[in-house]
């Protein structure tokens, strides 16, 4: 597992079109609950400007817009009732009023990104939404949709299509802010990393014989990023494929203790820096053997992460991303190669 790229894909069903969109997809898209908006509707006035009936909201163009621009305005410190009476100006939806905090930056006129806008360039709409609620801090919608994503379209595309883009959007905009967004950071990968052990919870009986070795996975010692091993642990989970997940910087002598104990079919050493990618670790723990003589057994190494680029090792593979890692996983039990939902 190397680098992660988010696959340049969009969700067109959540696009405003000419019948106009949900409320969830809306919700999906900005980054806030279904609730919220109701909310912001009857405390503000900012629903959708026609509606169908009593029940089902149907939101125009327009007023996507004009949510778009509260959000903006609300994820850059602007007050609720404030940045709503900014928004309903901007579409001509409300009379001329005062200029909203921020000097000429109107809302109405040529937009500059927000002081809490995240680059994210052309990402799923997903990533959009899961942007604006980590800047806004608002934890318990950026919980929700983790949760959501994952159960709607499986490990992998959650990963490698919204919540790299998102982090990786966020580390962008940290190194060049002065060390602001640390704290979005922070949030954003402990939610990541709520949903993804989320995931592992148990759901039925694995299907893989007990005689058949798990899959070790454990940081090299002085790793303590474990984030990306932990999408590969949730998928194998996923795919009913046995796994032990030892997490950051495991010792070298508690990491072969492990691997005599368990006798493992693949062993996955994660580096994400230079520094901490050991190759003698790498060689020692492919030398690794077990069991009676005559019938000894040793495992699979692969090398996860940005650490061990340029460095070849004979007899050890180096999956590129979370999907190569699981197919190549899921081989060594000939098992099908998984296919992503969505």
């Amino acid at each position: 597992m190397g680098e992660n790229r988010p696959a340049q894909r969009r969700e067109a069903a959540d696009g405003p079109g000419e019948a106009g969109v949900t409320t969830g997809s809306l919700a999906r898209r900005l980054g806030v609950s279904p609730t919220t908006l109701r909310s912001w509707d009857r405390r503000y006035g900012v629903g959708p400007a026609v509606r169908s009936d009593g029940r089902h909201r149907r939101w125009t163009p327009q007023d996507v817009a004009m949510l778009e621009e509260m959000c903006r305005l609300t994820s850059a410190g602007v007050p609720p009732a404030e940045a709503a009476r900014a928004a309903q100006e901007g579409v001509g939806r409300n009379r001329p009023g005062p200029e909203p905090p921020g000097g000429g930056d109107r809302p109405g006129g040529h937009r500059s990104q927000a002081a809490g806008a995240l680059p994210l360039g052309d990402v799923r709409q997903e990533c959009r939404g899961l942007a604006r609620a980590a800047v806004r801090l608002d934890a318990p919608t950026v919980g929700d949709q983790l949760a959501s994503l994952v159960a709607r379209y499986g490990v992998v595309l959650a990963w490698d299509e919204v919540m790299v883009p998102t982090l990786h959007a966020v580390g962008r905009k940290w190194e060049s802010s002065g060390d602001r967004y640390v704290e979005v950071e922070h949030l954003l990968s402990w939610h990541i990393s709520r949903a993804l052990h989320r995931a592992t919870e148990p759901v039925g009986p694995v299907g893989t014989p007990a005689a058949a070795g798990p899959v070790v996975l454990a940081c090299v010692p002085g790793e303590q990023h474990s984030l990306a091993l932990e999408a590969l642990h949730a998928g194998l989970v996923e795919l009913g494929l046995p796994t032990r997940m030892f997490g950051a910087a495991v010792p070298t002598e508690a990491l072969t203790a492990a691997v005599r104990r368990l006798g493992p079919k693949a062993v996955l050493l994660w580096a994400q820096t230079r520094s901490t990618a050991d190759l003698p670790l790498a060689r020692h723990v492919a030398d690794t053997r077990w069991g009676v003589k005559g019938a000894r057994g040793h495992p699979a190494v692969l090398l996860g992460g940005s650490g061990w680029a340029g460095r070849p090792v004979r007899g050890m593979l180096r999956p590129p991303g979370l999907r190569d890692a699981l197919g190549t996983l899921s081989a060594l039990y000939d098992r099908p190669v998984p296919v992503t939902r969505g």
